[in-house]
């Protein structure tokens, strides 16, 4: 299959430190993209950067914090000049009856889903004008699709971010920006807040759930499209994955 090249492109990817994100930063730099790594974990990112060599860099920050954000990004256009392709990975689930939930984890979930999303948006786009091909791609959920008992603050979050890319695509289409979701349904690394570990991973086993790589690999053929193709939407389930 003939892709684009995106050797020499910039990536910047958040939740860097594991899972999705250190996946994405692995599959990207396979490909020659130079990479920004965002993450609340200093000493992960800067691990991996170290590994995945060449001009990598790593900037410990915390997604919900608009200042932080704006920092780095002013780091990225005095080092590299601007962006081709946001990767918004970061965020958080919580679980539970919403009767029972904690007006403090509502927060820290829109924080990270939603704020998150927009803080790293609005301050990639400015520094993706007239980059040729340049995407935002983001991970939202088949839980922002479908709502799904005992999520509901999480599902919020996540039709949110839905709504937000459909309208935002119309917005900086006409500019050749690109603004694509992945959507995934159960991966072995999304682990749910107040879900014990095991319970989890009892059930992404009998789904025989993705892995990190598989959304990787997604939007590494997503981002290497034409510049004039846009996935819009990438809903992947694990086959055995029926609900919801």
């Amino acid at each position: 299959m003939q892709l684009r090249d995106i050797k020499g492109r910039v990536a910047v990817v958040t939740g860097a430190s594991s899972g999705i994100g250190e996946a994405a930063a692995r599959a990207l730099a396979a490909e020659g993209v130079e990479l920004v790594l965002a993450a609340r974990s200093r000493d992960k990112i800067e691990a991996l950067a170290a590994e995945l060599g060449g001009d990598c860099l790593a900037v410990q920050t915390d997604v919900g914090d608009p200042a932080q954000v704006a920092a780095l990004f002013a780091r990225v256009e005095s080092t590299f000049g601007g962006v081709d392709l946001l990767f918004n990975n970061a965020g958080v689930g919580y679980n539970g009856p919403f009767v029972d939930s904690d007006p403090v984890q509502w927060k820290a979930t829109i924080d990270a889903n939603l704020y998150g999303v927009l803080y790293w948006t609005q301050a990639a786009i400015p520094l993706m004008r007239g980059r040729a091909g340049g995407m935002i791609s983001t991970v939202s959920s088949v839980g922002g699709r479908h709502g799904i008992e005992g999520w509901a603050v999480y599902n919020a979050t996540k039709f949110a971010v839905v709504g937000f890319h459909d309208a935002l695509r119309k917005e900086l289409g006409p500019e050749g920006i690109r603004v694509s979701l992945i959507e995934p349904g159960a991966v072995y690394t999304q682990w749910g807040y107040n879900v014990p570990g095991e319970a989890m991973r009892e059930r992404r086993d009998k789904l025989e759930a993705l892995h990190s790589e598989d959304i990787a690999n997604a939007l590494v053929f997503a981002f290497a499209q034409p510049a004039n193709v846009n996935c819009q939407e990438m809903l992947i389930l694990p086959t055995r994955q029926t609900y919801p």
